[in-house]
C-alpha cells in the first residue's frame, strides 16, 4: 500500500495510489479529473498508481490509467515495471494491456496453435483443374460428353430436388439436380443468354491422376474416365420449363434454409458456382470503359471488347471474379469466460451472433477486426487470432473467422449496424449450443462460421 503522506501533494498522490490499489475506478476518475498531472508520480518505494492496480489485477483501473497517460516503462526500486508485477502475481487478464505489442500479448486462455477446420461451403467434391480453363478444345469436347454433369441456376438459386423418407411423406435429403448434356444442349446453343462456367472434375473419379489441381497436363487416355461439371444460369421462362420437365426439382425461395440442407461436398460446389455467376451478373460491362465484355477461360474471365480499353494491357482484377474479404469475430472478455454477441434487426427474434464486417482497402485482418468491433459495439480489442475461414456465396464473400480479446468491457451499440449486444457467460453458451437447453436466445446454425467460432471458444478450455 502507498506510503503515509507528508504534505498536501503527497496526500493526493497517496490517495491516487490507494484508490488504484483498491480498484475504485469511480473515485479515481474524479481525482484524475482535477489532478491529472500526478498520474505518473511515485511513492517512496518507486511504485506508480499503474503498478498498484496491476498488483491487484484491477483490469478496468489499469485500462483507465493507461488512457490517462500512465507510463508503462517506469520501474520501481526493485526494477520492476507494471507488466513485471502483473506477471509475477499471475494476473493474466491484465498482461495484454501492459504489453507493448500492438494487440497485446497472447492471452493465457488462447491456444498456441489452431487446427484447420473445414466449414460449410468450404469442402467440394470437385478438383477445379484450373489449367484446363484456357483449353477451348478440351472444354468443348467435355461439354458434350455423356457423363458430364450440368447444374442450373435461376436468380442465383440452384435447381435442387428433395427425396422422400421411408414413409414417402417426410421430405429429406436435399441435393443438386445433376442434368446430362442432352437435357441442356438447346440452351448451350444460345451462349449470349447464359454464363457457362467450368467447375471442375469429380475428385473421386480422378484419384489416379497425379498432382491434381497443380497444373498437371492429363493425357487423353488418363482423361477418359472423368466426370466434368459445368454450371450456367437461365432466365425465368427457362426456369419454369426445367421445373415442369423434371418432377421434384425446383429453385428454392427463400434460398438459405434449403441451401443448408445440402451435403458438405455439394455446398462447396454451389458456393463456387453461385459466386462466379453472381460476378457475371454484375460485370456484363467493362468497369474500365463501359463497353460490352465476353466470357473466357471457362467462365473465369471477362474480356473487354473495346480494343483500345486499358484493361487489355497487363493484368487487371476487374477482368477476374472478385472475392470480398470480411472478418467475423468472436470477442472474448478479458477474463476468458464471457463472449460478446450482437444481433441485427433482420435476425430472427432471439438470435445473437458474432460481429462481422468487410475488410477495407489497405487494412490488415487484425485492424479490420479491431475497427469493426469498436464501430459496432464500442468495445476495444487487442489480441486477434485467426481460427478458420468460410466461403460465403451471398454473393462473393470470404468470411475470415477470428477470436478477438477485448481490452474494454463497456458496450455502446451502434444502432445502425446492430440493435443489441451483450456479454454471455460460457455456461449460458454451453446450455444453448451443447446441451440444447431452451433459453431466451439462440445462435446461428452449425453451417454458419459464427456457430463454429463459438463452439471453438467453448472447447478451448472446457471439460465437456
Amino acid at each position: 500500500m502507498a506510503d503515509t503522506p507528508r504534505n498536501p501533494k503527497e496526500a493526493i498522490i497517496s490517495q491516487l495510489h490507494n484508490l488504484a490499489a483498491l480498484g475504485d475506478r469511480d473515485r479515481l476518475s474524479v481525482l484524475l479529473s482535477h489532478s491529472s498531472s500526478i498520474i505518473n508520480e511515485t511513492a517512496e518505494n518507486g511504485w506508480t498508481a499503474l503498478m498498484y492496480a496491476a498488483r491487484n489485477g484491477h483490469f478496468d483501473v489499469v485500462q483507465m490509467l493507461l488512457k490517462h497517460g500512465c507510463d508503462t516503462s517506469l520501474v520501481n526500486k526493485s526494477r520492476q515495471t507494471a507488466l513485471d508485477i502483473a506477471k509475477f502475481w499471475g494476473h493474466k487478464h491484465v498482461i495484454p494491456l501492459l504489453s507493448n505489442l500492438k494487440g497485446g500479448a497472447k492471452p493465457w486462455f488462447l491456444p498456441d496453435a489452431v487446427e484447420e477446420h473445414e466449414n460449410y461451403f468450404s469442402t467440394s467434391l470437385l478438383d477445379r483443374r484450373s489449367e484446363k480453363r484456357t483449353d477451348i478444345n478440351w472444354l468443348t469436347t467435355k461439354q458434350k460428353q455423356a457423363s458430364t454433369v450440368y447444374i442450373i441456376f435461376s436468380n442465383l438459386s440452384p435447381l435442387v430436388m428433395t427425396g422422400k423418407g421411408e414413409d414417402h411423406s417426410m421430405l429429406s435429403d436435399v441435393r443438386l439436380c445433376r442434368l446430362p448434356y442432352e437435357e441442356v444442349q438447346e440452351y448451350l446453343t444460345q451462349p449470349q443468354n447464359i454464363s457457362l462456367i467450368f467447375l471442375g472434375v469429380e475428385i473421386q473419379q480422378n484419384h489416379n491422376v497425379p498432382n491434381q489441381g497443380t497444373g498437371h497436363q492429363v493425357g487423353e487416355k488418363e482423361d477418359d474416365g472423368i466426370t466434368v461439371w459445368f454450371a450456367f444460369n437461365v432466365d425465368n421462362l427457362a426456369a419454369d420449363q426445367f421445373q415442369e420437365k423434371h418432377e421434384g426439382c425446383y429453385f428454392p425461395q427463400p434460398l438459405m434454409p434449403t441451401l443448408f440442407q445440402l451435403t458438405q461436398q455439394e455446398s462447396g460446389v454451389v458456393a463456387q458456382a453461385r459466386s462466379v455467376l453472381a460476378w457475371h451478373s454484375r460485370y456484363m460491362f467493362c468497369p474500365t470503359c463501359g463497353s460490352a465484355t465476353k466470357i473466357e477461360e471457362g467462365g473465369y474471365k471477362r474480356t473487354c471488347l473495346n480494343e483500345k480499353c486499358s484493361s487489355l494491357q497487363g493484368v487487371h482484377n476487374t477482368a477476374y471474379p472478385r472475392v470480398d474479404p470480411a472478418v467475423i469475430m468472436l470477442v472474448v472478455h478479458p477474463d476468458g469466460n464471457h463472449c460478446l454477441l450482437g444481433r441485427q434487426k433482420r435476425f430472427p427474434s432471439g438470435m445473437f451472433s458474432c460481429l462481422a464486417g468487410f475488410v477495407e482497402p489497405g487494412e490488415t485482418i487484425e485492424d479490420a477486426v479491431r475497427r469493426e468491433v469498436e464501430e459496432e459495439s464500442g468495445v476495444k480489442v487487442g489480441h486477434v487470432q485467426y481460427v478458420s475461414c468460410q466461403p460465403w456465396p451471398m454473393p462473393t464473400s470470404l468470411m475470415i473467422g477470428c477470436l478477438a480479446v477485448a481490452l474494454s468491457t463497456e458496450i455502446k451499440v451502434d444502432k445502425n449496424e446492430i440493435e443489441e449486444a451483450r456479454w454471455f457467460t460460457k455456461d449460458q453458451i454451453v446450455d444453448v449450443l451443447i446441451k440444447g437447453k431452451s433459453h431466451s436466445f439462440f445462435v446461428p446454425p452449425r453451417q454458419a462460421i459464427a456457430h463454429q467460432l463459438i463452439k471453438h471458444w467453448i472447447k478451448m478450455n472446457a471439460n465437456l
